[in-house]
């Protein structure tokens, strides 16, 4: 007998045999109890007016699958009171209405869904003994977490932007960050979609968010009783960015602005240094290996000597002198092969990125549109730039070089260097700093400032931010001084971010899941699941 019990579906139901059909499928004959109970006035009744049979597929045994006759009965309720005639035999606990499977096979049907997705759990479902199509796992999946969002238990949520396609599309993703899980995806970045969003949560109490300023508006108008919070990622990163564009002087390496002729005449000088320095070092480098080989010393000591990898060595050592970095050829893939085109272009006013696309998509252009962007970017930051009054004077000076290598120090490595504190640094990065320091004026006074700023962000208290901040106007380093021009735009957002705990980090991780997902998706799914699928399993938040 406890055998059989084993096998029964759930409670209210009377087994009558196990059958092994096909050496393959188990089949579970079972009825529902002789009496029926009215849904409507409660009255029991024993009146059968017919019955039929349901099939449900339930969990398997042994990898074999399982399949479950199921008699039910069709009732007569002859209470006098009562409205409804007829009813059907009702088991909530085994399978609902309609459904081809047992409650608790549906379970792992959306489980499986939740986890691993359609076509990937259509495969693991029938090795379990499970056969199920890939889109009934989704439709599982769809109904057991639909969009149901309670709107009276989020305080703090964090609000961020992903792509549903790069350059082209996005969508916003919203996250309860004292929970730790998404509340909601929607499927455009919008000032109204989230500004509706924010107003029918009015408990919400604190909003984080990037620097975006489509964020801030939303939040200023959706949710006015909120605080909002600056992310200080992004703020170390703006940072980051200003202190880059402040040691670049020698401009952008891949794209090239338009420029006035004077100011051609000087970029043109200014390359000209820059490459004459660089073909120096290189000279340098080639004969200290040269004069180190000389010596008898093998590839890998001079490896160890000069931190160069023992395969550049092997490249420098075998040739008579330098090898010169030839320039790659442009192909229609870049945007500057047709720069005298998009040049005139911009010079008579066409200056709207998707326009300039589709001119040069139709003589020939096979890349993207966001490398496009990127050349387009370059040119309005020098046109922003040039005014009728005349730029500030810079502190240009010959670029550093690494002590170890005898490289110059790119203005990326040194941004990254100046906000990373001194006791992170390894011995290679802290003789880079040093260097840097006794080399530029500039880099020690925005390394002074960034240590500062960093330790401001820690330090709970806002009340150093205003000082911070005239002293960095004091600097008169322009792009230092255009950071803390947005900074007070945003000021108690940024204050908020010193004296709150809160902060996007959860928000970013979030979207690195959902990237997962829609790639392993192959990008085909819609808002509908990929929400289902970002959203906590059955959730009822």
């Amino acid at each position: 007998m406890r055998t059989k019990l084993k096998w029964s579906p759930g409670p209210g139901v009377k087994l009558l045999g196990i059958a092994l059909q096909d050496a393959k499928n188990w089949v579970i004959s079972a009825a529902a109890k002789p009496v029926g109970i009215c849904p409507d006035c409660g009255a029991r009744s024993r009146h059968r007016h017919g019955w039929h049979n349901r099939r449900l597929q339930d969990l398997p045994v042994q990898g074999q699958v399982v399949k479950i006759n199921l008699a039910l009965n069709r009732w007569q309720c002859r209470h006098r009171k009562c409205g409804r005639r007829t009813f059907t035999d009702r088991l909530p606990e085994i399978a609902s209405p309609y459904m081809r499977r047992t409650e608790r096979m549906a379970e792992i049907v959306g489980l499986i869904g939740h986890r691993v997705g359609g076509r990937p759990g259509e495969y693991l479902m029938h090795r379990l003994g499970m056969p199920v199509s890939d889109d009934t796992i989704l439709r599982q999946l769809k109904r057991d977490n639909p969009a149901s969002i309670q709107k009276d238990n989020i305080r703090v949520v964090g609000i961020d932007d992903w792509s549903w396609r790069h350059s082209s599309r996005y969508g916003t993703i919203m996250v309860d960050l004292e929970r730790h899980s998404v509340v909601d995806v929607l499927d455009d970045r919008s000032v109204e979609s989230a500004k509706a969003w924010l107003r029918e949560r009015p408990t919400i109490e604190v909003v984080s968010r990037d620097r975006c300023g489509l964020y801030a508006q939303a939040a200023r108008e959706g949710a006015p009783q909120a605080r909002q919070v600056a992310d200080r990622f992004h703020l170390v990163q703006n940072l980051r960015e200003a202190i880059k564009e402040q040691m670049s002087v020698y401009g952008h390496a891949h794209v090239r602005p338009i420029l006035s002729e004077d100011a051609i005449a000087s970029a043109r000088s200014q390359q000209r240094r820059a490459r004459l320095a660089h073909r120096q070092s290189r000279q340098e480098i080639f004969d200290t290996l040269q004069a180190l080989r000389q010596q008898g010393l093998t590839y890998s000591e001079i490896a160890r000597r000069t931190g160069y990898e023992r395969r550049s060595i092997a490249n420098w050592l075998t040739s008579n002198a330098p090898r010169d970095r030839n320039r790659a050829a442009l192909n229609p893939t870049s945007p500057l092969y047709f720069e005298a085109f998009l040049a005139e272009c911009w010079k008579n006013g066409n200056r709207v990125g998707r326009h300039l696309f589709y001119d040069i998509k139709n003589r020939g252009y096979t890349g993207s549109r966001s490398n496009l962007e990127r050349l387009l970017k370059v040119w309005r930051e020098v046109e922003n730039l040039q005014s009728d009054e005349p730029p500030p004077d810079m502190d240009v000076s010959e670029p550093v070089r690494d002590p170890n290598t005898g490289h110059m120090i790119s203005s990326v490595v040194a941004a990254a260097l100046c906000i990373k504190p001194r006791g992170l640094l390894s011995d290679r990065q802290a003789g880079k700093v040093n260097a840097l320091k006794q080399g530029s004026t500039v880099f020690a006074t925005m390394r002074g400032l960034a240590m500062r700023f960093n330790g401001i962000l820690r330090s709970r208290s806002s009340e150093a931010l205003d000082e911070w901040i005239d002293d960095a106007i004091a600097t008169e380093l322009t792009a230092i001084m255009r950071f803390t021009s947005v900074l007070r735009r945003d000021i108690d957002a940024v204050k908020n971010a010193i004296e709150l705990p809160w902060s996007n980090g959860q928000a970013e991780g979030q979207i690195n899941r959902l990237k997962m997902l829609k790639r392993a998706m192959y990008g085909r799914a819609g808002p509908e699941l990929m929400s289902a699928r970002m959203l906590p399993l059955n959730h009822r938040i």
